[in-house]
C-alpha cells in the first residue's frame, strides 16, 4: 500500500460508529483526533447539561477550538518573548565586541 492510497478508516464517537476516507500517512492523527473528540463529548455529556448529539458536538467543537486558540497565544507570546531575549543577547555580544575591537587598536 502506497502512502497516499486512501483508507476507509472506522472511528467511533459517542456510541455512534463514523467512516472517514483518509490518506494513509493521515491515518493515526485522524484515530487521535477521534478520540480527542470523543472524550470532549463523553465529557459534556456526562455533565447532564446537555442533552442532544448536535449540542454536544457544538459544543466540543467550541470547547476544542478555544484550547486551539489558547495554545496558539501562548506559543506566539513565547516567540515573541524568544525574540526579545535574542535581540538583547545580540546587543550584548556586539557590545562586547566592539568593546574588544577598541582595546585592540589602543
Amino acid at each position: 500500500m502506497a502512502a497516499n492510497d486512501i483508507l476507509q478508516v472506522p472511528v467511533r464517537i459517542l456510541d455512534k460508529e463514523y467512516t472517514i476516507a483518509c490518506p494513509a500517512e493521515e491515518r493515526e492523527g485522524l484515530l487521535e483526533s477521534a478520540r480527542i473528540l470523543n472524550d470532549k463529548m463523553r465529557d459534556i455529556r456526562n455533565t447532564g447539561k446537555v442533552i442532544g448529539s448536535e449540542r454536544i458536538a457544538v459544543l466540543a467543537a467550541l470547547n476544542i477550538t478555544h484550547e486551539l486558540l489558547q495554545q496558539r497565544q501562548q506559543g506566539s507570546g513565547y516567540t515573541g518573548d524568544l525574540g526579545r531575549r535574542l535581540r538583547r543577547l545580540q546587543e550584548r555580544i556586539e557590545g562586547v565586541l566592539e568593546s574588544e575591537d577598541r582595546q585592540l587598536k589602543l
